[in-house]
């Protein structure tokens, strides 16, 4: 087990075929399906193809907007996707059912309720367009055993809930091919969300790369919680990954905000490209924490309360 602390300094990239890779400008094939038609929900996926021969590795990109606003396909999302599939991975980028939308000033009964059925509908999303990738996995060429979920905001809420919820045997999962589990999550300040206490980890977790600022105010770094219901941001995700002896990748910007939920898919490739090369391709088992000290971000609250997350993402 290795434990690396990197503090004010990126990591140095030295995966030389990764790096010709990502000087390609040309834009991938694009294919768009339907995955699945619930209620009055018709859900389609965009799937990017990597120009590579043979079986690819594949990214489930699933976009952020609190459960309330977002689109598959937003134009500041699709650099990275053109980013991962010049590298060799394909790319599926879904819509899921928003079940926050309409929601106005919810007090804290009703936003629990409403929020736990949220991001549940997000993962059943999710799982079944996996579903879809897997049945199609052949004809498209993707290695069933390299699928990796990325995720912004609450799209990365879903990311990492989904795999606590394979981890944990929840419900949800009967949505989901039995036995199969993601080979690497990578989260853009994102959060597991609980109802029933503390949450942990039943069963080994996949490889997590969790991108946070400290004073995100929308999603928590550290945690939130109040009578054992709450969310836990990548801190405390990284933290009990530590202890007991899972992968994982924190990096972490003192001080930033809500902005990492976007930020590290232009500015971190690097990182990201070693994440899916170390963790999730040659499989090792590595720990590592990365602080980054900017002295253009001003200092700003690490700390606040439930009825904060709400006012940051609820109030109309």
């Amino acid at each position: 087990m290795r434990y690396i602390v990197t503090i004010f300094c990126a990591i140095l990239f030295t995966l030389t075929a990764m790096a010709q890779g990502s000087n390609d400008t040309s834009t991938p094939a694009k294919h768009t399906h339907l995955y699945a038609i619930k209620g009055a929900d018709s859900l389609y996926l965009d799937h990017y193809v990597a120009p590579v021969e043979g079986k690819r590795p594949c990214v489930i990109f699933v976009f952020g907007g609190g459960f309330v606003r977002g689109t598959r396909d937003i134009d500041r999302d699709i650099p990275y996707f053109h980013f991962l599939a010049r590298n060799g991975y394909d790319v599926v980028s879904i819509d899921y059912r928003l079940g926050m939308n309409g929601v106005n000033s919810p007090g804290m009964i009703e936003f629990l309720r409403l929020f736990n059925k949220t991001v549940n509908i997000a993962v059943e999303d999710l799982f079944s367009a996996t579903n879809y990738i897997l049945d199609n996995a052949d004809d498209w060429q993707i290695d069933p055993s390299q699928i990796v979920v990325s995720g912004s905001s609450a799209g990365a809420i879903t990311a990492l809930q989904a795999e606590y919820s394979i981890c944990n045997n929840l419900e949800v999962t009967t949505h989901l091919r039995e036995d199969f589990n993601y080979a690497g999550i990578i989260a853009f300040a994102g959060a597991v969300f609980s109802t029933d206490g503390a949450p942990k980890w039943e069963n080994p977790a996949a490889p997590m790369l969790l991108f946070h600022g400290s004073s995100d105010t929308q999603v928590p770094y550290n945690k939130v919680a109040m009578l054992g219901k709450g969310m836990y941001g990548s801190k405390y995700i990284a933290e009990k990954l530590h202890k007991s002896g899972m992968p994982y990748w924190l990096y972490t910007v003192e001080y930033d905000s809500h902005a990492m939920a976007g930020k590290p898919m232009h500015f971190n490739q690097k990182e990201i490209l070693i994440f899916l090369d170390e963790y999730v391709a040659k499989r090792r088992h590595l720990q590592r924490t990365t602080l980054i000290l900017d002295q253009n971000i001003p200092k700003a609250k690490t700390f606040f309360l439930p009825t904060d997350f709400i006012k940051s993402n609820y109030k109309r």
